[in-house]
This record gives C-alpha cells, sequence and structure tokens, in this order.
C-alpha cells in the first residue's frame, strides 16, 4: 500500500480513501471516529466497499488523513481523481478474496488428513508408530501459522490499541491448542512412563493432543471470511460500474470549431457535438439538430425519445439517429449519473448486515471469556491443583468459548441457501438481503423489462378509412422496412415473413415525426399528428376517437394514411408478461402491499397496473425521483423491496431495504440489487422472499444456538469436567449441529 511519504493528493477537497485490513463492522467504526476527530473533517467509512470518504479538509491535508487511519491500525491509499488512474489504481489492488481462498484451500486439504490421522492414533494405540505426533505437528504447522496468519494479525492490531473482536478469540483458540499439544509432547504428563519426544506410552485417549482442533478451527473460520469477502467485492462494484457509463471524451464546440477533448474541460455553458452512436457526455440542452435518443437505462422508457431544439437531455444516454449539438446545463459531479452514483454509494452505506449482531455480542463475549480463563487458571492454582490441570481447565475454557459456531451460523446457511435458490433461478449475493427479507412488507414493482418484455410491438390496428386490414399492414409495413426506429420496426414485423415486401421508393424518416414513402404508386405516410399536419393531411374524427382510445389503454398511437388520407390507427404498447399476474398475486397472499413504479407515463403505468393488479402506480418519475418514492415509502413505516432491472432502477434498489433485479437488467441493476432473479418465470420473486426469509431464520436460529452453547459450556469448563480434547469435540460437534441445521435449507420447495 502507499506510504505516507509518496502520498499523492487530489485536486479537490473530496478525499477519498482505499481502506485495508478491516475486518468487521466495528473496525469501520473505529476508523470513523479517529477520521472525525481531524480539525473540520467529516468522514464516512464504508465497510462494504472498503472505502472512506472524507470532506471539509483542503486536498493538502491528504497525508493527514492516511495518518490517522494507519494509527487507528489499518492502511490506506488515496483513490485518484482522474479517470486513467483511478483504472491503474483499481486493477492494482489487492485480491483479498484470491488471499483467502489460496489459505483456505491450503487449510482444508491439510485438516482433512489430520483430523483422521490424530483420531486414529490417538484412539487406536496398535496402529501408532514412532514421531506420529510430530507428524501431525509439521502438518498443522502451517496451517496454524500461515493459514490463521489473518486472525493473528486482526489480534496484534486490536491488542496494539487495547480492543478485541472475534478474531481475538480465534487466534488465541488455534495457538493455545496447538502450543499445548506441543509443550505436552516434550515434557511429557506427570503419570506419563517415559514419553518423550514421541518415545514410550501416550496418555490415554491422547487427551493431551488436539492439534486437529487449532485446524479446524482455521479452516472453519477462513471459510466464513471467504464468502463475506466476495460479498464485500460485489458491493464495492456498484460504484464502478456507474461511473463507466460516463462518456470520457466530448466534442466541444468553441468559436464554430468543433474538437475532442477530455470531458474535464466541458465547464457549464459550454456547447457539444454529439454524433449518432455516441454517448451523451453531460446533462443539457438541444440547440440545434433532431434525433432519436435511447433513454431505456436513464428512465425506463421502452422506446427512443425524439430530441429537437429546445428538449433536454441526460448525460449517459445514447443519441441514435441525427448530429445534436446540446449546451451543457450540468457537468461532472452535477450530473443526473454522478448524482445517481453518489445516491447508491450512501444507499449502500446504510445496508445493515447480520454479522453485526456477532460483532455486538462478541465485544463483550471475548474478554469476558479471557477474564473466565485467567480466572479459571488463577482458581485452580489458588485450590492447590497442578500447572497441568490448571493450564488443561483454562485452555478448555477457550477452546470451547472459541466461537468457531458463531462464525459458521451466517455463511453456513448462507450457501446452502444460495445453493438451493440458485436451483431455483435466484442468486443471493449476502446476508443484508436476508436480514431485509423478514421485515419487509411492500414490494416495489418495475414496468418495463420486470413487468413487460421490455420491447415494444403493435397490440391493435383499427382501420377508419376504407382500405382493408391485410392491405393497411402490407402498404406500412413496406415503408417501416426501411426505418431503424424501433416503432418502425415493430410495424415492419406485422407483415407475412412468406409475402415478399413491395418496393418502396422516395422514402424518408422524419426523426420525431415517422417516416413515408411511395409503394405501387401509392403515397403513405406512418407516424403522428404533427407529421400529418406537416403534409397537410387532415384527422377525421374516427381516426382521433381511435387514437385517444388506443392512448388511454397506455398504447402510442401511430397514424397511417394513404394518399392523403387516414386509413388506420396502430396502437403501440409493451407485451406483458404472461407470468405477472400471477406473481402479483402469490405476493398479495403473502400479506405484501404491491407497488407499480416506473418512468414511462401515467396512463401506460395506469394500463399495466390494471392487468396485472397492484394496489397502488407511480408514475412519471426520475432517476432520482425513484430513489425519493422508495424512500417516502419507508418514511411512511413500510419495509419496502424493489424489483427492477434498468440502470434506472439501481439507486431504487441500492436504497430499498430488499433489492430484486431480473436477469435481463443491466450490469449496473444486478450489482445493485440484493437478490437476483434468473428465473424468466416471475414467480421467482415470491419464492425468492419466501426462501429468503426461511435462511434468515435458520441464520437466527444457528446465532441462538452457537451462543447458548457457549454460555452453557464454557462453566463446564471452567470446573474442569471437560478436558481440551472433549472440549475440542464439543465445540466441533457444534459446528456440525449449524452445519446440519443450515442443509436442512435444501429442502425447501417453491
Amino acid at each position: 500500500m502507499t506510504g505516507v511519504e509518496t502520498v499523492r493528493a487530489p485536486a479537490t477537497g473530496r478525499i477519498e480513501l482505499e481502506i485495508g485490513g478491516m475486518t468487521c463492522a466495528a473496525c469501520a467504526t473505529r476508523i470513523e471516529k479517529k477520521l472525525n476527530k481531524l480539525d473540520g473533517a467529516t468522514a464516512i467509512v464504508n465497510y462494504a466497499t472498503e472505502r472512506a470518504v472524507v470532506t471539509g479538509l483542503p486536498a493538502d491535508r491528504a497525508t493527514d488523513v492516511v495518518q490517522a487511519v494507519q494509527q487507528a491500525g489499518y492502511t490506506a491509499d488515496v483513490i485518484p481523481t482522474d479517470p486513467a488512474e483511478a483504472d491503474r489504481f483499481e486493477s492494482s489492488r489487492p485480491d483479498r478474496v484470491g488471499m483467502l481462498r489460496r489459505r483456505l484451500a491450503v487449510a482444508a486439504i491439510l485438516t482433512l488428513p489430520l483430523g483422521n490421522l490424530t483420531i486414529a492414533l490417538a484412539l487406536v494405540p496398535g496402529l501408532r508408530f514412532p514421531y506420529w505426533e510430530w507428524l501431525c505437528v509439521l502438518i498443522a504447522i502451517p496451517v496454524v501459522f500461515w493459514c490463521a496468519w489473518p486472525f493473528h494479525r486482526a489480534t496484534l492490531r486490536n491488542l496494539r490499541h487495547r480492543s478485541f473482536s472475534m478474531d481475538t478469540l480465534v487466534s488465541l483458540g488455534v495457538l493455545s491448542a496447538f502450543g499445548w499439544s506441543v509443550v505436552s509432547l516434550i515434557t511429557g504428563a506427570p503419570d506419563d512412563r517415559g514419553y518423550w519426544l514421541g518415545y514410550g506410552i501416550t496418555p490415554a485417549g491422547a487427551d493431551s493432543i488436539y492439534l486437529e482442533v487449532a485446524a479446524a478451527v482455521t479452516t472453519f473460520l477462513l471459510t466464513g471470511r471467504y464468502f463475506e469477502a466476495r460479498a464485500r467485492r460485489s458491493a464495492a462494484d456498484v460504484l464502478g460500474a456507474l461511473n463507466r457509463l460516463a462518456a470520457n471524451r466530448v466534442r466541444l464546440v468553441r468559436d464554430g470549431e468543433e474538437r475532442v477533448v477530455d470531458v474535464a474541460e466541458l465547464r457549464v455553458g459550454d456547447s457539444f457535438a454529439v454524433r449518432p452512436g455516441e454517448t451523451i457526455a453531460a446533462d443539457g440542452t438541444v440547440t440545434d439538430g433532431s434525433s432519436s435518443i435511447e433513454v431505456s437505462m436513464m428512465t425506463g422508457e421502452p422506446l427512443p425519445v425524439e430530441a429537437e431544439p429546445g428538449a433536454g437531455v441526460l448525460g449517459g444516454t445514447i443519441n441514435l439517429t441525427g448530429r445534436l449539438l446540446i449546451k451543457a446545463t450540468q457537468v461532472g459531479e452535477q450530473t443526473q449519473l454522478a448524482q445517481m452514483a453518489v445516491l447508491a454509494e450512501q444507499a449502500q452505506a446504510r445496508k445493515a448486515r447480520v454479522q453485526r449482531l456477532v460483532d455486538r455480542v462478541v465485544a463483550v463475549f471475548v474478554p469476558a471469556v479471557l477474564i473466565i480463563a485467567v480466572l479459571t487458571l488463577a482458581g485452580w492454582l489458588i485450590g492447590g491443583a497442578g500447572v497441568r490441570e490448571a493450564a488443561s481447565a483454562a485452555i478448555s475454557v477457550l477452546i470451547i468459548a472459541c466461537p468457531c459456531a458463531l462464525g459458521l451460523a451466517t455463511p453456513t446457511a448462507l450457501m446452502v441457501g444460495v445453493g438451493r435458490a440458485g436451483q431455483l433461478g435466484i442468486v443471493i449475493k449476502g446476508p443484508d438481503a436476508l436480514e431485509a427479507s423478514g421485515e419487509i412488507d411492500t414490494v416495489v414493482l418495475d414496468k418495463t423489462g420486470t413487468l413487460t418484455e421490455g420491447s415494444v410491438a403493435v397490440r391493435s390496428v383499427q382501420v377508419v378509412g376504407e382500405l382493408a386490414e391485410p392491405e393497411v399492414i402490407r402498404l406500412a409495413a413496406a415503408v417501416e422496412r426501411h426505418s431503424e426506429h424501433p416503432v418502425g420496426a415493430a410495424i415492419a414485423a406485422l407483415a407475412e415473413p412468406e409475402s415478399p415486401a413491395p418496393d418502396v421508393i422516395d422514402f424518408a424518416a422524419e426523426p420525431g415525426l415517422g417516416a413515408r414513402g411511395s409503394v405501387a404508386g401509392r403515397q403513405v405516410v406512418i407516424g403522428n399528428t404533427k407529421l400529418l399536419d406537416r403534409h397537410g393531411i387532415a384527422v377525421p374524427d374516427p381516426a382521433a376517437a381511435a387514437l385517444a382510445e388506443a392512448e388511454a389503454e397506455g398504447q402510442t398511437g401511430v397514424l397511417v394514411a394513404v394518399d392523403g388520407t387516414v386509413v388506420a390507427v396502430l396502437g403501440l404498447a409493451d407485451t406483458i408478461r404472461d407470468s405477472a399476474a400471477g406473481a402479483v398475486a402469490e405476493l398479495r397472499r403473502l400479506g405484501l402491499s404491491t407497488v407499480l413504479l416506473t418512468g414511462d407515463n401515467e396512463r401506460a403505468a395506469n394500463a399495466v397496473g390494471r392487468a396485472i393488479g397492484v394496489d397502488a402506480v407511480i408514475a412519471d418519475v426520475l432517476p432520482t425521483q425513484k430513489a425519493a418514492a422508495i424512500e417516502s415509502l419507508q418514511a411512511g413505516g413500510a419495509k419496502v423491496a424493489m424489483v427492477g432491472d434498468g440502470i434506472n432502477d439501481a439507486t431504487a434498489l441500492a436504497t430499498a431495504d430488499l433489492g430484486l433485479a431480473v436477469i435481463n437488467g443491466t450490469d449496473i441493476a444486478l450489482r445493485s440489487a440484493d437478490l437476483i432473479l434468473v428465473r424468466r418465470h416471475l414467480g421467482v420473486i415470491p419464492d425468492a422472499i419466501e426462501l429468503s426469509r426461511k435462511t434468515l431464520r435458520t441464520i437466527r436460529g444457528n446465532l441462538i444456538w452457537a451462543f447458548g452453547y457457549n454460555i452453557a459450556a464454557i462453566p463446564l469448563a471452567a470446573a474442569g469436567w471437560l478436558n481440551p480434547l472433549i472440549a475440542g469435540v464439543a465445540m466441533s460437534l457444534s459446528s456440525v449441529f449449524v452445519v446440519t441445521n443450515s442443509l436442512r435449507l435444501r429442502s425447501f420447495r417453491a
């Protein structure tokens, strides 16, 4: 990591740090308190993303900020503000998940033969051979010292700062089990006859040898730490995915000259050009040109919007057809996209974790166990017992209290729940989802791409002229066959595949209006009322009524005119999924309130809402307004689950108590969600909630057992009724119970 003397301060007053060494939520709290002691500093430390944001300090105080983190016992790097440098920084980050995976693999490979060898030779003296105990020691050394090093390192750091964590008991338990085994091998017990360095008679039951306890504790706890690190890395990815949506370069226009520059040079009031296929670099207003803009990633609208002079556009959307000249109104951190990134980061920081319960208890539990172990040792010595008996009782307290079952309670249930969920088309990303699933009472559903297919199609054809419907479709499809607009593609799809398409001459697409062309000598115009007005074509009352009827049903109305007369009205709309109504009914059966939330217009949203039977509809909302709508429901006392698929849903997914993203969704939506729904059938939504709730109940049951077991077993160990080997077996049986209880999740049925 970067040293203090080489810190490069960012150019702005916002200092963002990459934090290393955090092992629990208490670590984030400790760092945050340390940073907030700096004069004028306001710090937020996000354990999920392993980052800290410090505001209120000048950029040249970055070194002071890094020093404060290092004084707290952790490492820190300043994250560069330059995009290119930030990408290089991101690629150079230490792979914590890979490190834990390697240590876990070595621990598992060595623990299995060590356990079998130790138990077999300890219980069957006839199988023993000279130096068998020392072979076990050699196998245990890599596990105890290399594989368990993350726990030892955290313990040393905590001790330097006079604090404790679960790592403290893990480290002491592992080292005590290993150390006492080695001491017993060297010195022997008082009743041993010639027991020395592998020779002589081993004590009955080999009650002084429990190396497998040290190895098993390390392996089990590394398993939990590995899956926790994977979940934390997924949470951190959301910010990078959001930022990658923004354009890096912009065609800046000054004094009539166009030149490509870095987007950081763009200022409010500047004019910039956007060619077809390019990403719009900033929020702004169109001053020249007309085009279709793909906005589904920002607003959820399935259809591109038409941009012409005076229209507002958003950075991060894509220009499809014509060249636009845009005047920037919001740039940099003020754009809609940048604000979404900030909201997502804040929402991630607010997330609660099941593991916090363990951390809070361990904060009291660990020092209490250490005190009990010391008192046990002193009590036995004062009572006249020998050193071996006193040490055995004290070590038994440490081993029996070692929170192995606590460490397994969440990850084992999560692993089994995740495995079963995967079979049902559900991806559970972490314990946050499980905690939230037990409390939600309201499910908010995105429309486009979630309840609907996300692709527009012709839903109705109302003939209002003398031409028959097949002839209307033949002429309209022939013209739109040459259009690149999604509406045109939907109309062209009406033509029979086996029928040859008539030739079209004089075809012209008119952006924002429609298209026209000559088919078999007949002039065909297809589009909205503005296009017909431009060509002097009147809209008769029957056509106006049909147009109003289509729009009342939430459809987009398109007029078809042949030789100057309106002959039909086409109604286009997104397709509601067949399973949508059933899924909503199942959610309501579970006692959950359902809300449709969309950026689409109110008429289209209400039409879909009526069709699927939701309790309420919220329409015409921008991406940031979606998050505000979620917060409004939460302010009213609701516990909200959000189901969505687009970039426009990312902030709402992160803000909700529980976020669910469908698999056809964008990368950012999937990263923001707590649950990912792979199965296409929307019945996966209630299935996901039910399975999450059952997994949460299993985790809570595991935690209750683990805490109860420790509380009941510690007095027995302190009284000398459990020697270290029996204590180790009891500790392992507690872990077996937790694992067995978790395996019951495999029987869950959709």
